[in-house]
Parts: structure tokens; sequence; C-alpha cells
């Protein structure tokens, strides 16, 4: 890394250690840096924390801070993450010092740019959310083995439209697929048994670190 790009700074809302909840890295300690802002506002969002706020940090800072919590796995998230251009900067810079780099991203931001040495975790929005227009379609053909497609789902018909965006999209062919119930609005038992009844190729998950610590910042 270069002293000019070490330079660069990104807001921070925060940065902290704990057990990565979601994904196929469910359970593995982990570094997340979460950045600052949001251009969305899902309706079942648990992250408004993060939409304002925070503290400007060189990338050279962030990178220490990472390194002092001792663990290779590191979840770049948000808010959302891409809002900030000096993110795919952080992303490159974090792969470069040799982590297993994660990025959590809405889904309505273009990902072509983002190094490829990155796990992107993309969300892609159902109608509950109130903010499926939002939706990058053209980030499916991007996704690959080594990425993620989450859906976040809030009732039945949310399942039935991811369900259907599964099979018309050909997405399992593509990456590894998530189904997550909104916490408190949908069943987790009735998602489960959906996926079951319908022999859907996804993961089911719930929230880790909510089950252990409960909606807790920095948790």
């Amino acid at each position: 890394m270069t002293g000019s790009s070490r330079s660069l700074s990104l807001k921070i809302s925060e940065i902290f250690y704990s057990l990565q909840g979601e994904t196929s890295r469910a359970g593995r300690p982990t570094v997340f840096v979460r950045l600052t802002g949001c251009p969305l506002r899902c309706l079942w969002c648990d992250t408004e924390h993060a939409f304002s706020g925070g503290e400007r940090k060189t990338l050279a800072w962030i990178l220490e801070e990472v390194y002092k919590h001792g663990t290779r796995q590191v979840c770049v998230t948000g808010g959302e993450p891409l809002a900030q251009k000096n993110c795919l900067a952080l992303l490159t810079a974090l792969c470069d010092a040799d982590y297993d780099v994660s990025l959590e991203t809405s889904g309505s931001l273009d990902i072509a740019d983002v190094d490829a040495r990155v796990s992107r975790i993309v969300d892609l929005k159902a109608p509950g959310s109130g903010e499926s227009s939002k939706n990058r379609w053209q980030n499916l053909e991007l996704l690959t083995a080594h990425d993620e497609l989450k859906f976040v789902l809030k009732d039945r018909a949310d399942y039935e439209w991811a369900r259907n965006a599964v099979i018309e999209h050909r997405l399992d062919a593509r990456c590894p697929l998530l189904f997550s119930p909104v916490q408190e609005a949908l069943d987790p038992r009735s998602l489960a048994e959906w996926i079951l009844a319908d022999r859907l190729p996804v993961r089911f998950q719930l929230q880790l670190h909510k089950l252990l610590w409960g909606n807790m910042r920095g948790k």
C-alpha cells in the first residue's frame, strides 16, 4: 500500500470483534468494520445507528485497529459500505494484508469493482423491506461461487417472491443462497418448513449473534 493510499479516509461507525452471525462463515471469530451511511431505509433495519455519525479515520488507522484483534476473518459492513467511494480501497488493502475478507452490501449499488478476492454477501431486497425497487439486478450476473446471496424475509409473500426469484434466475447455480426470517416478524419454524416443503436449494439461517447477545451494538 502506497503512502498516499494509507492516508485515504472513511467514515467509521464502529469496529468490533465478535462471532460472525450469518453466512457460511457463521460462528467464526471476526473483526467487523462498520462504515457509516446508507441510501436505503429498509423497514426492518437493525443498524439504524450506522445511518449517520461516526468518525473519519485513515486507511492506515483502520488496518492497525483490525490487526489488534488477531484474526484473519474481516467483515466490512454498514449501513451500505459501497456508498463510500474509498470502501474499494479498504477492501483491497485488507486483502493485500492477507485477511479473509467479506463484504455485506445491500445489492442496490454496483459490485463490479470490488476486489475479486473479497466474498461479496449481496442482499436481494424482498417487497417487505420497502426497498425492493432499489435492487440492482445486474449484480446477479457478476456473482460467483465465492459470493453469497441473502434474502431477509418478513412474511409468506416475501418468501414466495424470493422462491420465484431463485427459480426464475437459477440463482443456486451462481452462488450459495441464504434465507433469513425478520426477527419478531416471521416465525423461523414457518420459514424452515416452507423451504423443506418446496425443496429449495438454500441455506436457512438465524442471526447467531442475536441468539447469543440480543440486538446489542458491537456484537
